[in-house]
């Protein structure tokens, strides 16, 4: 079933953006509104995630 609502709506500016090779970028404030580290090595993690070590980074 796909529901729809404008609570999961993505916008643009806020949540991604487009790389210059076109690629959907999320950003700092959408990991965050998103709640937990997907462990895939972004770009913009807020949690620290290590994709060399596989680990999250100690909070300071």
């Amino acid at each position: 079933m796909n529901t729809s609502n404008s609570e999961n709506k993505l916008i643009e500016g806020e949540d991604f953006y487009f790389t210059a090779e076109g690629y959907k970028c999320f950003t700092e404030k959408y990991h965050l509104k998103r709640g937990y580290c997907c462990k895939s090595g972004c770009r913009h993690c807020p949690y620290g995630f290590d994709k060399k070590t596989g680990q999250l980074k100690p909070k300071k």
